[in-house]
């Protein structure tokens, strides 16, 4: 069945706000929902995260058109420029929130629509979209491991929602949270996305932050301290993490992992395997 192209209009009343959400389908509403959560995804995750029922073509082309419809509504933004690889067209465009999405979303949330004014999202640098697009695709990845395996994701956050008081003042800015479980065990991570970009004393002070957090006696999600998780982009960063890792005070050991991008979700798995059935 085709639905109804949603109804356009510059102007972005409370009226208009309205009709528009009178129109969304459940898959729309969740691909907002996704965006918000994430700030950032490509058009080949989403389709990845909402369109998985569909085979074949119809699954490109059935996610091109929610997509432009959304655009078209000022519901979705994508970014002026495409990620990098062969795919065309929506699949290759990276999308934010424009100002349609954030007034449905506050809608739904029954907040009101004239508490702050919302703006169209300004120019975004490469470094944010590729280190936040890194982090989508480790959410994208466990979600569709979790459909494929026997556990559960049952919490995942991107920054600042994933910030947490640090007990001192000051904030832990990790780059997400998230909580997996399995035969009632459940791990509690704080990931940090390394793409190479930071410097060696940059790393460290961040680390450090973790281990004052710690000797605070300080509590994150789920009242623990969540193990923190670095992913890397290649094994030659990861030697040098590691290193700085191992001339950390203690507890640096047992409270940080660092581990390539691609295999973030299958370590991530195997340990809450071990955990569950020790």
């Amino acid at each position: 069945m085709t639905t109804p192209p949603l109804p356009h209009d510059r102007r972005l009343g409370a009226t208009r706000v309205m009709a528009l959400a009178e129109t969304l389908t459940d898959r729309e509403w969740s691909i907002l929902t996704t965006i918000n959560r994430l700030r950032l995804a490509t058009g080949l995750q989403l389709e990845r995260l909402h369109f998985a029922e569909l085979t074949g073509k119809s699954r490109s082309v059935v996610r091109w058109r929610v997509l432009k419809r959304l655009v078209d509504a000022q519901a979705l933004m994508p970014l002026a420029r495409r990620v990098g690889g062969s795919l065309r067209g929506s699949a290759q465009l990276t999308y934010a929130l424009d100002v349609a999405g954030e007034r449905l979303l506050r809608l739904r949330r029954n907040l009101s629509q004239t508490t702050e004014r919302i703006r169209r999202p300004g120019p975004i640098g490469d470094r944010f979209v590729a280190h936040t697009l890194a982090t989508s695709e480790l959410y994208v990845q466990l979600v569709e491991r979790s459909q494929a395996e026997s556990f559960a994701l049952d919490a995942f956050q991107a920054e600042p929602a994933a910030w947490w008081p640090n007990g001192a003042g000051g904030w832990m800015k990790p780059d997400a949270y998230l909580s997996i479980s399995a035969d009632e065990f459940t791990d509690h991570w704080w990931i940090e996305v390394d793409l190479a970009t930071e410097a060696v004393p940059t790393l460290r002070g961040k680390f450090l932050a973790y281990i004052d957090f710690v000797a605070l006696g300080q509590l994150g999600p789920g009242d623990v301290v969540p193990r923190v998780l670095v992913t890397v982009p290649t094994l030659t960063r990861r030697d040098v993490i590691a290193s700085v890792v191992a001339k950390l005070p203690a507890p640096a050991d047992e409270l940080f992992a660092v581990v390539l991008h691609d295999e973030a979700v299958g370590w991530l798995t195997a340990e809450l395997s071990e955990a569950a059935h020790e």
